[in-house]
């Protein structure tokens, strides 16, 4: 609920901390393995489905397996409802992170911050100080929590080695999103630098050229017609992705497939809390453009990710031509401002609507979310704003 009513109030005239400021928690001892238990769990579930059940089928089988780390956990300290920042492991996984090799990512200052990343750095609850040891903590603890999540994979793994399975099985690994583990002065997603929108791919199986990465843009999309193509079931023309098979066994990028030659282009869209407008990134070669609202209203992004891996430049000014050609062909793949308005106009009816199912509990309900610490301090104020907006 907190995360649709933060979404449809997003063009209302305030700033209200939707999570709980990101911090570190130790638990458990050097024996403490499994922290995460639900994920090991579900791992033990698929572990023991793979040795009882698949080794007897005839058929070939998919299994999915979802985890839930490595996200943070939700923050008790802070009220069940206000959003998940603790970032929780043991010293067994903590210890096996180089505490050395950790960057500190640079920020900018808030007078330099593009006004989309000010609202959801403050929405984040991450524009308070930070130490440079707890910004190191943060990323150490998210460093060890990935590695607690290799560890379920490679039970997995060897499950499928154990039962002589794993010469005939290709196994993904993907995730939804990134972790932005405070850089650019936020954590978690909704975001698109790298730390949140660029997500781990890796495939292996037969077929599947060892040791080999693939230089391509790819995206998530992707997966569902390469998984049909796995399966040697024919794959729809109407489709947004394109197979990685030929990718993956080490074919060249332009071999056309039978739709013809896969865009050079990925990309993302988001419309959902911790952003004050709708976003549209499109990534090409070197460059990353991101567009915001109409396209005017709100200034876009441009990123020379060679020259500025770190996200920190924008050089829209600086090269308008590469700027305008993207925008273009942005606009080709999806009209955005037609987009974003419709996406205005959805969150005014549906908050309206869920105003009004409220009736006499509203004022109760609205300022009890996850922002109720910023918004009991003034609930006049912020019903007010609302009310303007409406």
């Amino acid at each position: 609920l907190s995360n649709r009513v933060e979404a449809w109030t997003r063009d209302v005239d305030f700033l209200l901390r939707q999570e709980g400021r990101p911090m570190v928690n130790l638990t458990g001892d050097r024996k403490h393995v499994r922290v995460m238990e639900a994920d090991w769990r579900n791992t033990d579930k698929a572990v023991n489905w793979l040795k009882e059940e698949a080794t007897n089928l005839t058929q070939p089988f998919v299994l999915y397996l979802g985890l839930n780390l490595p996200h943070p956990y939700p923050s008790p300290y802070a009220g069940e409802n206000f959003g998940s920042s603790t970032f929780l492991t043991s010293p067994y996984w903590l210890e096996k992170v180089t505490y050395e090799a950790i960057k500190i990512p640079k920020w900018s200052s808030f007078s330099e911050m593009h006004p989309v990343d000010y609202y959801s750095s403050y929405t984040k609850n991450c524009t308070g100080e930070f130490t440079k040891q707890e910004v190191k903590n943060i990323r150490a603890f998210y460093y060890a929590m990935c590695a607690e999540t290799d560890a379920m994979l490679g039970e997995v793994i060897s499950a499928l080695r154990d039962t002589g399975l794993l010469k005939k099985t290709i196994i993904i690994f993907t995730a939804d999103h990134g972790e932005l583990a405070m850089e650019h002065r936020q954590f978690y997603k909704m975001s698109m630098y790298e730390g949140s929108s660029h997500v781990p791919l890796l495939v292996m199986g037969p077929g599947v050229k060892a040791q080999q990465q693939v230089p391509n843009v790819v995206s998530l999309v992707d997966i569902y017609p390469t998984m049909l193509d796995i399966a040697r079931i024919p794959v729809p023309q109407n489709l947004s992705g394109y197979s990685l098979t030929p990718l993956l066994r080490g074919k060249a990028e332009n071999e056309v497939s039978p739709r013809g030659p896969r865009p050079s282009w990925v990309l993302s869209e988001f419309h959902g809390c911790n952003t004050n407008s709708s976003m549209y990134m499109l990534r090409t070669g070197t460059w990353k453009y991101i567009a915001y609202a109409d396209g005017r209203s709100v200034l876009p992004q441009l990123f020379d990710l060679t020259a500025d891996p770190d996200e920190l430049t924008n050089v829209a000014i600086k090269f308008p031509v590469v700027a305008h050609s993207l925008d273009k062909l942005l606009r080709s793949i999806v009209n955005y401002p037609k987009v974003s308005s419709s996406v205005q106009e959805y969150n005014k009816r549906q908050f309206i609507s869920w105003k009004q199912s409220l009736g006499q509990n509203y004022s109760n309900v609205i300022a009890n979310l996850r922002w109720h610490q910023d918004w009991l301090k003034e609930p006049k104020k912020y019903e007010n704003a609302i009310d303007k907006w409406l």
